[in-house]
């Protein structure tokens, strides 16, 4: 009998420890449940606060999750979008075709600027997310409609600023050229080197002006606007030619080497891809010590000419090779050299080589040169 109540005994204490360890176990739940209900209510509280529209898409390209700012995006309350596909869902007032097509390309991570409707601009960025089982699309839509309007509003100013100022400074400029030609009476040595002076001022201003003129054409899509089929080698040969007096004050070797066949045709604007060859051409040749070289040559490759200028010049610093082709960068190292400048040369180029879907890259190396080449399909 002892026996047994010892064997009850014995039970009860296991009964117990199983009982309180249970109850520790229920105990973690909780305090897991608790945790997760906590994050999950952070986690919404971020998403729903945040000021650019987020939205997950599942695998089976179902929409899971909507944000407050998507719903204002797209003018419909969650309600009536969430557990539908992305592509057959339709919307009243908003176009969801740019959007979708993005999302067709399936790329891991993708950015680009898209019109959802009349006046609704937006930034949409794509990035995929795989945690096991789990696969989707995360959508953020950034809105830059108001940021568009600011930055057009500044491009009609510019341009407006811009071609008043020109039109007096055309006058000026003609004005001091009949008083230097002598066409309204003679003029001491004096008189014509302060004249001269102000005269080179003047043309500074108005090469200032057409770069401004150009930024704005090229912001409101309205740069190039005579394509034709031509030849390139003869639009280099003229730029060349257009430089003669700055090659030969400068003593700087520049050679042309031509491709040993005929190039193929190219359709390009003549003014604007002169304008492009003369920027790449002013660039190497102001910042080119004395004495120094370029070397220019056109080459058939893969479909597309290649264009390439490579100079013995100051080169470009490391930490400012990403910012070369951006609008009024110019390196601290040519600012000690040449302080005239306005910055836009190489921002314009890029943008009449990107009108033209073609490309543009360089190698430098600082104290050693410079070479730029671009690219134009055949």
């Amino acid at each position: 009998m002892e026996n047994l109540n010892q064997e009850i005994e014995k039970k009860e204490k296991e009964l117990r420890k199983i009982r309180l360890a249970f109850l520790n176990i229920l105990e973690d739940t909780q305090d897991a449940k608790d945790w997760a209900v906590e994050e999950k209510n952070k986690t919404m509280a971020v998403i729903n606060n945040f000021t650019d529209g987020l939205l997950v898409i599942d695998h089976e390209n179902k929409i899971e999750l909507v944000s407050p700012t998507i719903e204002k995006l797209f003018k419909e309350k969650k309600e009536n979008i969430l557990g539908k596909s992305i592509f057959k869902i339709n919307l009243k007032k908003i176009k969801l075709k740019p959007l979708v097509e993005i999302l067709k390309k399936k790329k891991e991570v993708y950015r680009k600027e898209i019109e959802l409707g009349e006046g609704i601009l937006l930034e949409m960025t794509t990035a995929y997310f795989d945690f096991g089982k789990k696969k989707g699309i995360l959508v953020v839509l950034h809105d830059v409609s108001k940021d568009k309007i600011i930055e057009r509003m500044k491009t009609e100013f510019v341009s407006i600023a811009a071609h008043q100022l020109r039109t007096p400074l055309s006058a000026i400029k003609w004005s001091l050229r009949m008083i230097l030609d002598g066409d309204v009476g003679s003029i001491n040595e004096d008189q014509k080197d302060l004249l001269e002076k102000t005269y080179t001022s003047n043309e500074r201003m108005i090469g200032l002006i057409n770069d401004l003129l150009n930024v704005t054409r090229i912001e409101e899509g309205k740069f190039l606007y005579k394509p034709e089929k031509m030849q390139m080698e003869g639009i280099v040969v003229n730029v060349i030619q257009d430089n003669e007096d700055v090659i030969k004050m400068k003593n700087i070797g520049v050679k042309f080497e031509k491709s040993k066949k005929l190039l193929p045709p190219v359709v390009i604007d003549e003014e604007k891809m002169s304008l492009a060859i003369h920027n790449l051409l002013d660039n190497a040749l102001k910042y080119t010590p004395e004495k120094g070289k370029i070397v220019i040559s056109l080459e058939e490759k893969d479909n597309e000419i290649i264009f390439k200028i490579k100079d013995t010049g100051v080169g470009i610093p490391e930490d400012q090779k990403e910012r070369i082709f951006t609008k009024f960068f110019r390196g601290s190292n040519v600012i000690k050299m040449e302080t005239e400048g306005s910055g836009l040369g190489l921002y314009t180029t890029k943008n009449i080589i990107d009108s033209h879907k073609g490309k543009i890259w360089f190698e430098s190396e600082e104290n050693k040169g410079t070479t730029f080449y671009f690219s134009i399909p055949v």
